[in-house]
């Protein structure tokens, strides 16, 4: 486990703010993402298009058209021009819906985030609590002090 943490912090997918918030490097994530996304198409169109293309009357023809199901199954438009009739390739089908609409829906999300800058509400809470520490310690300060005053002006007033 330590192991995998000190490869984690070295790989720069993530640095730790002042706040102990992890924030991730979002193009390299984004590159693995859409990485693991292709290689997803393309592995399971060879399946798929191993599975099809033995069957007669199968709508994949190609790896083309192995791929194109890939894609429109993992996008969830599917358009139903080529569908799977094996097993196989239905199984192939059904993984890529659950993994690429994961894949692109955190992709999108990423992106969103960055387009519209939505705000983390935790980080916002903890930047908050810390100014309200700094706030906090600036008042015992002025209060200390006050003390003071209030001790000197005693002693002014009981020389009289």
């Amino acid at each position: 486990m330590i192991i995998l943490q000190n490869a984690m912090e070295k790989s720069q997918l993530y640095q730790v703010d002042e706040f102990g918030i992890k924030n991730y490097n979002y193009g390299i994530l984004g590159f693995f993402s859409l990485a693991v996304f292709s290689l997803l198409n393309i592995t399971l169109g060879y399946v798929t298009f191993l599975a099809e293309t033995s069957v007669l009357d199968s709508p994949v023809q190609s790896y083309v058209d192995a791929l194109w199901l890939m894609l429109m199954s993992s996008t969830t438009i599917g358009f139903g021009d080529v569908y799977p009739i094996t097993f196989i390739g239905r199984a192939a089908v059904f993984i890529m819906f659950i993994l690429g609409v994961g894949i692109l829906g955190g992709v999108g999300a990423v992106f969103a985030n960055k387009i519209f800058g939505f705000a983390d509400t935790n980080i916002k809470n903890r930047e908050l609590r810390k100014q309200n520490e700094e706030i906090i310690a600036q008042n015992i300060k002025i209060h200390l002090q006050l003390i003071k005053l209030e001790e000197k002006l005693e002693s002014f007033t009981s020389l009289k």
